[in-house]
């Protein structure tokens, strides 16, 4: 009878630390379930991606967060006013538009070579003070090289800008690229406004 007892005995607690481990395994399933829950609502919810503006990757990459993409202002080619007391930000987008002279006619694409024109830009819709204006010329390989820069005395929501004639070297065939600049105060960079495509040919 003794031996049954002490049978009887090691089975119960055979059954009971089974259920405790059990217990153990369900519980910590469970919760790793749960963290599970929690990662992949956190990658849906909020995931970097790579963003691409009319053929140019966003340097740095963007972000979808609930179902919206955010990209960084600076890559909307405007001017960006960050005012950290009332912490707000403004984004300046004026309206520009760039014509390219070979003396009085207009130009598109050219021939590989020098070439001797002007840029004439017309800018309107501009909501906010500007300190200079540039003008810059970028060949294929991404080297720039400035065109010509003014400064900004009086200030005005519209205006016309025009450069003096200059010679430039089309030396490879490819796109070129015109871009327009302001800046909004003597001490900050100049940024990208607006720009033309120039494409040379082997011609």
């Amino acid at each position: 009878m003794e031996d049954e007892y002490v049978t009887e005995c090691l089975v119960y607690i055979l059954k009971e630390g089974q259920r405790m481990m059990w217990k153990r395994v369900a519980a910590f399933t469970l919760a790793f379930f749960l963290m599970g829950s929690s990662v992949l609502f956190a990658d849906s919810a909020y995931q970097q991606v790579r963003v691409w503006i009319n053929g140019n990757e966003v340097d740095g990459g963007s972000y979808v967060i609930n179902g919206k993409t955010y990209v960084p202002l600076r890559e909307m080619d405007g001017l960006v006013d960050y005012d950290n007391d009332a912490k707000t930000v403004k984004l300046y987008k004026p309206n520009v538009h760039i014509f390219l002279f070979k003396g009085d006619t207009a130009f598109g694409n050219v021939s590989k070579g020098k070439l001797k024109f002007n840029v004439f830009t017309q800018v309107d819709h501009l909501e906010t003070d500007i300190a200079a204006v540039k003008v810059a010329i970028t060949d294929p390989s991404g080297s720039q090289k400035d065109i010509q820069s003014q400064d900004i005395t009086q200030q005005k929501d519209n205006f016309w800008f025009r450069t003096y004639d200059f010679t430039y070297n089309f030396a490879t065939s490819g796109e070129y690229k015109v871009g327009f600049y302001m800046k909004k105060s003597k001490s900050s960079d100049y940024v990208l406004v607006s720009e033309k495509v120039i494409t040379a040919l082997n011609q």
